[in-house]
């Protein structure tokens, strides 16, 4: 570094500095560095939240659907060991479970609920997804064909009232035909377990059944709805299943995770983009608070410019100053923003969790945002986007009022201040 650059950096750093006789300055000075520092910090904290949303909505989403489904165009699919084994050695399969799936109404008592039942295969389906880790009562391997055994989510369980053990009625949309008209199809079931997918949409409306259990109730004979398959490479799961059925002939109905959830998935990329750019606009704010800060502090050395311009100081060196004095203010905003966001995104969870217990207030209802609590997930990426960010929006604010600075007079300057 020169020793002109140095000289200017000298300069530009006392200019941020507390005076006696410029106390108002600094403290404008101070103001924008805070407006700067709130909004990196809210930034960094939104985006982290937004990404740790989408990433634990997305891991408990694998954990109770196959990454893929493949299902009868025309109803159920009565050939489905053919095509399991034939499948099953795909390139990228991991494991194919068969699936019968329905509609169902669950009595207990006075109480009901709607739900999904799903027919599995116990061994099948524990190597499919991950639910069977996720039981907090019993295990799935207790759902033996002709037991009529069920599963329950937690939240089902409560809002039904019932525990492992109970016994409940399960109802489906199939009629029976009798003389006294249509009836629906029932069965009696017992709870043999609970689990907990940390989502409540799940926890609340999924049962699970034995497969033959499933295939007897809607008397599918030997059929299936479907098979379901978890792949090596989850997020190539729409252009793979779409191979996949081409390949065994087409006329399949097919779907994947990412097809299921679209709507919500894009709306949380929609919304994270919403909150950067409303979010930006606070940085931008306060980057333009450097300008009246610069313009101020420019009009405040009027005097000491006039001076520097009389030692031999050129234009380019006054410019310099101001630009380093406001520079300084954009990044030392920014840091402290990023030191405060990181905190609190990393904390997070934590802190919103105090903050219930202290008021009593639930911030986070799993019933309207799916999961329990906020989770996040800092990403270098992002932390370095909204940084770059608010230094260009901080160094762009100080070339108005340093050029206005670099093309005082001196002689004019000299002359308002006698």
């Amino acid at each position: 570094m020169s020793e002109r650059v140095r000289y200017a950096w000298w300069i530009g750093g006392r200019y941020l500095r507390t005076r006696r006789d410029s106390r108002f300055v600094s403290f404008v000075s101070g103001i924008a560095m805070l407006g700067i520092a709130i909004g990196v910090m809210v930034l960094i904290v939104v985006l982290s939240v937004m990404n740790g949303f989408e990433q634990t909505v997305r891991g408990r989403i694998l954990d109770v659907t196959s990454h893929a489904t493949l299902e009868g165009i025309d109803g159920p699919l009565y050939d489905w060991r053919r095509l399991e084994a034939a499948t099953a050695r795909a390139r990228g399969v991991r494991a194919v479970a068969p699936f019968v799936a329905g509609r169902a109404m669950l009595v207990a008592g006075e109480r009901t609920a709607g739900v999904e039942f799903r027919g599995v295969d116990p061994v099948a389906e524990r190597r499919v997804v991950a639910l069977a880790a996720r039981m907090t009562h019993g295990r799935i391997e207790a759902l033996q064909p002709g037991s009529f055994g069920i599963v329950l989510g937690r939240a089902l369980a409560r809002a039904l009232q019932v525990e492992p053990g109970d016994r409940l009625t399960l109802m489906v949309a199939e009629g029976n035909v009798t003389p006294a008209g249509m009836t629906p199809r029932m069965r009696r079931f017992t709870v043999v377990g609970l689990f907990d997918a940390g989502m409540y949409e799940f926890d609340r409306g999924l049962a699970l059944v034995n497969l033959q259990d499933a295939q007897r109730l809607m008397r599918l004979g030997g059929a299936v709805s479907g098979l379901r398959y978890a792949i090596e490479d989850p997020l190539a799961a729409p252009r793979w299943i779409r191979d996949l059925a081409i390949a065994q002939g087409g006329g399949f109905t097919i779907s994947d995770w990412t097809r299921s959830h679209l709507n919500f998935f894009r709306s949380i990329q929609i919304t994270r983009s919403i909150l950067f750019t409303i979010l930006l606009l606070v940085v931008g704010v306060a980057a333009f608070n450097i300008v009246s800060t610069l313009v101020m502090v420019v009009k405040d050395k009027q005097g000491d410019i006039a001076i520097l311009r009389t030692l031999g100081s050129s234009q380019g060196e006054i410019l310099q100053v101001f630009l380093v004095q406001g520079a300084a203010i954009g990044l030392i905003g920014t840091l402290g923003g990023i030191a405060a966001g990181l905190l609190i995104a990393f904390n997070i969870t934590a802190i919103v969790a105090g903050i219930e217990a202290l008021s009593g207030i639930t911030l986070v209802d799993e019933r309207v945002y799916f999961i329990g609590e906020l989770p996040a997930d800092v990403r270098t990426g992002d932390v370095l986007r909204v940084a770059a960010t608010a230094l260009a929006l901080g160094v762009l604010s100080t070339f108005y009022p340093a050029w206005r600075a670099a093309r005082t007079a001196p002689a004019d300057a000299l002359r308002h201040e006698v």
